[in-house]
């Protein structure tokens, strides 16, 4: 492994505003300090551990792994971000990266099938039932139908997506793919036992779901009975999910046009906005490997 440096370059942001139009590219920006029980992976989110801790038990210089940095975002949030050549992070939060995978396809993953599996475990869903995901070709849509279909054993799972991303569905998983742009899904003949919103629908969802139903959001306004969660980070997780991924039961959804250099992150930012991503949008800090 070679030396960690002292400084690295880093995207930082020093005032409010969108994204692509405060971050700021520094190249002298000082590797994080380790605390006990942390690691610096040497790629962003999915990485190479380069320095651990005195703390940490499970993991050794050498290993790849992917997680997600924080723990608690919104409680809890880092000094030092993740679009950055070095990151520190508690050990707790990773997890081996599955071996099948690149470190792009893995960055891709933590806080979607984070998000998607806390997401089914909260309303409690449980085999032979019913969802409908609003949103199924997002990050967290895409992960939802897989999830519920291949890991909780849905009997239907019904997606909504535009024209153009409805076959995606189809192949991820999903029994039904529904055209937003044609049909309302709250018209559906049929009402399910979970209602999964990733768009910020919530008024809509509760009519869609069945008497003694439950609706989750991830985003926007909650109507009674709906509820909301904000993700934890959580290495084990991802760790039982590994099998999934490595089996290719559940697989990695990254938009066509979707891989970045760390150098055209703006770029990559400016992509999101336009709302056209199918999956997830992923920045490389160093190089995209093999």
């Amino acid at each position: 492994m070679e030396n960690v440096p002292c400084t690295m370059k880093a995207w930082i942001n020093g005032q409010h505003g969108k994204l692509e139009d405060v971050l700021k590219l520094k190249s002298d920006i000082v590797v994080p300090e380790l605390k006990e029980d942390q690691t610096v992976p040497g790629y962003d989110i999915a990485g190479v551990v380069v320095k651990v801790g005195s703390q940490v038990k499970n993991l050794k210089v050498g290993d790849e792994v992917y997680g997600n940095i924080h723990e608690k975002a919104l409680d809890h949030p880092k000094q030092y971000d993740t679009l950055a050549e070095y990151t520190a992070v508690e050990e707790r939060l990773l997890a081996p990266k599955p071996k099948n995978l690149s470190f792009a396809e893995a960055a891709s993953l933590p806080v979607a099938i984070g998000t998607a599996y806390e997401g089914l475990q909260q309303c409690e869903f449980t085999a032979g039932q019913s969802i409908l995901v609003l949103g199924g070709a997002g990050g967290v849509g895409n992960m939802v139908i897989q999830l519920a279909k291949h890991v909780f054993g849905a009997s239907r799972v019904v997606a909504t997506a535009s024209t153009g991303k409805l076959e995606l569905l189809r192949n991820l998983g999903a029994d039904l793919a529904v055209d937003y742009t044609k049909e309302n899904f709250e018209d559906l003949p049929e009402k399910f036992d979970v209602v999964y919103d990733c768009v910020g629908q919530c008024e809509r969802a509760v009519k869609a779901k069945q008497e003694g139903g439950k609706v989750v959001i991830v985003i926007g306004a909650v109507t009674v009975p709906a509820f909301v969660f904000i993700v934890t980070s959580n290495g084990p997780d991802l760790e039982k999910l590994n099998p999934y991924l490595e089996s290719g039961k559940v697989k990695v959804v990254i938009d066509p046009n979707g891989i970045y250099p760390f150098s055209q992150t703006l770029e990559g930012l400016a992509y999101v906005d336009t709302g056209r991503v199918a999956g997830k949008v992923i920045i490389y800090p160093i190089q995209q490997d093999n």
